[in-house]
C-alpha cells in the first residue's frame, strides 16, 4: 500500500507540480488498484494548514475526504499501537502529524513524501521522495 503524506495528498489531488512525475505514475498506478492510503491525521493536519492559509483545499474538508474516499483513497485509522508507535519513534522530529504517518508507514505501507527528515530518517521503512 501506498502511503501519502500530507503534502503528497494535496499535490497529487491539485494535479500540478512539485509532485514529480514517477511519484504520480506511482500513485495513479496504486490508486486504480486501490492501494492509495492517508492516514486519518492526514485530513487534521490539512485542516490545520487551510486554517493558517498555506494550502488552496475545498471550504468544506468533510466534503473533499469523503470525496477522496468515494474515488478509493483508503484512509488509516491512528489506534492505539499508531500512537504508542508514534510516541516512541526514535531520530525523529517532534511534529505530532509526521510522527503518526511515519508510524502508520511503519506497518508495511511505501510512504509517498517530500519531507526531507522523513526520507533521512534512518528507520527501515519503503519511500519514495514524493518530487521524483
Amino acid at each position: 500500500m501506498i502511503l501519502l503524506d500530507t503534502h503528497a495528498l494535496i499535490w497529487f489531488w491539485h494535479a500540478r507540480p512539485p509532485l514529480g512525475r514517477v511519484a504520480r505514475e506511482t500513485i495513479e498506478r496504486a490508486w486504480d488498484s486501490a492501494n492509495v492510503a492517508a492516514s486519518a491525521i492526514t485530513f487534521w493536519e490539512a485542516g490545520m494548514l487551510q486554517e493558517k492559509g498555506r494550502v488552496d483545499l475545498p471550504a468544506d474538508l468533510s466534503a473533499w475526504r469523503a470525496s477522496l474516499l468515494r474515488e478509493g483513497l483508503v484512509e488509516i485509522p491512528v489506534d492505539g499501537a499508531i500512537a504508542v508507535r508514534a510516541g516512541s519513534l526514535r531520530d525523529i522530529h517532534g511534529d505530532p502529524a509526521d510522527r503518526v504517518i511515519l508510524a502508520t508507514a511503519l506497518e508495511g505501507h511505501r510512504l509517498v513524501t517530500a519531507d526531507d527528515r522523513l526520507l533521512a530518517w534512518p528507520g527501515d521503512i519503503a519511500r519514495l521522495d514524493a518530487r521524483e
